[in-house]
């Protein structure tokens, strides 16, 4: 259960940063959170295997939002705001 625990730690950690240059669509940015949070809930509980499922469905929404262009990378590294509107949607 510690190597669980420990790749959920990390896989949490680099989703946090990644959508931190992540925009798009509302609801999909909420999913991501939702399930962000999830795991951070099931992590305070010892729940390392629910943990490690909502940490997968995070990063599952993530890539499949960017892959069908409901997100997009922004910032300067990705060349930022350049679908501006799909905020709104």
């Amino acid at each position: 259960m510690i190597e669980l625990k420990q790749e959920t730690e990390k896989w949490l950690g680099r989703i946090k940063e990644r959508i931190r240059h992540v925009d798009g669509e509302r609801k999909f940015m909420e999913n991501i959170r939702a399930y962000i949070s999830d795991s951070e809930y099931f992590m305070s509980t010892s729940d390392f295997i629910r943990a490690f499922e909502c940490v997968i469905w995070a990063w599952a929404w993530l890539e499949i939002g960017l892959e069908i262009g409901m997100l997009y990378e922004a910032g300067p590294a990705h060349g930022g705001g350049q679908i501006a509107d799909k905020e709104d949607r």
